[in-house]
């Protein structure tokens, strides 16, 4: 769109220029023009040719043919003029645009490259935890099942409470026979 726009204002320019040119050739042809005729009818009026008038052409007539190319050449100058300033605005405020722009695109993909990152680091992690995860779940069946060959053991009672107590009874009854034997002996071999 800007290389358009620059190319349509750059042949403007070229054939404002072009037309300044041409109208202050044809200024200079056409004074050159005059001022030969003046001099012409000066020297025919020294010869005396009466039927013959010299050519003035319209200089009269409000500035005539010079005074309308001097406007012609005036209006080039302008358009040149004002599509160069509109040419000069039109590029500084694309090149305003694309610098932001590139600041932009810069920012985001910057912003895009963060986010990846923290994407990848949060997947990272999570399969980490995962894995985690697994293992201690592994452990605590490892550790429940150990628990289910140690609780028949601790926790299981086979014998009743009297059972035990009278169990309990007979051993000590038990040792202090044995202390009495023992006993017994010792006082004997004194």
């Amino acid at each position: 769109l800007r290389e358009a726009e620059h190319k349509e204002n750059t042949q403007a320019i070229a054939d404002a220029g072009a037309g300044v040119d041409a109208v202050k050739q044809a200024l200079i042809v056409l004074k050159e023009f005059y001022a030969s005729q003046a001099d012409a009818s000066f020297l025919q009026r020294r010869r005396q040719v009466p039927e013959m008038a010299a050519y003035k052409g319209m200089q009269s007539a409000k500035g005539g043919v010079i005074g309308m190319l001097e406007v012609i050449e005036s209006d080039f100058a302008r358009l040149k003029a004002e599509t160069e300033a509109a040419e000069t605005q039109a590029q500084s405020e694309y090149d305003r645009f694309m610098e932001v722009s590139a600041g932009t695109k810069k920012a985001k993909h910057e912003e895009e490259f963060k986010l990846k990152l923290d994407k990848d680091q949060a997947e990272f992690e999570r399969e980490q935890t995962e894995k985690d995860l697994r293992t201690t779940q592994q452990e605590l069946a490892r550790a429940n099942d150990y628990f289910e060959q140690l609780k028949p053991a601790c926790l299981e009672v086979h014998v009743n409470w009297e059972e035990r107590v009278a169990k309990r009874q007979e051993e000590i009854e038990a040792l202090k026979q044995a202390w009495a034997i023992l006993d017994r002996k010792s006082k004997s071999q004194e």
